[in-house]
């Protein structure tokens, strides 16, 4: 059976290999293995990286949105810390899922291990 696209695979948080069983199991919590075609998933570890790719780009995002509403409109300090607030968490919680997943497919797809000293 062919593998799957790792981009469009992870983002839908779906099995590397087989792309039909879930990844997850809760919101952020992998599954030990896969439902459909038994991949352990105990190999692959995403560590920061969900966490790094959404701080920045939510980060760019409340920002350029923090500017934007600063040069156009000019309004309280309240407001700014409703959006900038909202943005962040919502954002935040919108993207690290996705996110992982597509770690944890993009490590699948290439063969990614643990980095080791050779002596």
């Amino acid at each position: 059976m062919p593998t799957p696209p790792p981009i469009p695979t992870g983002l839908r948080g779906r099995c590397p290999r087989c792309g039909e069983g879930h990844l997850f199991q809760g919101f952020l919590a992998v599954r030990p293995r896969c439902e459909a075609c038994k991949l352990d998933y105990s190999s692959f570890d995403s560590a920061d990286g969900p966490a790094f790719f959404v701080m920045s780009i939510v980060g760019l995002i409340v920002v350029g949105t923090a500017l934007w509403l600063e040069i156009s409109y000019e309004p309280p300090i309240w407001v700014h810390a409703l959006v900038a607030g909202t943005l962040s968490i919502g954002l935040s919680l919108l993207l690290v899922r996705p996110l992982k997943g597509l770690l944890i497919a993009l490590q699948y797809a290439n063969e990614a291990e643990q980095g080791r000293f050779e002596q």
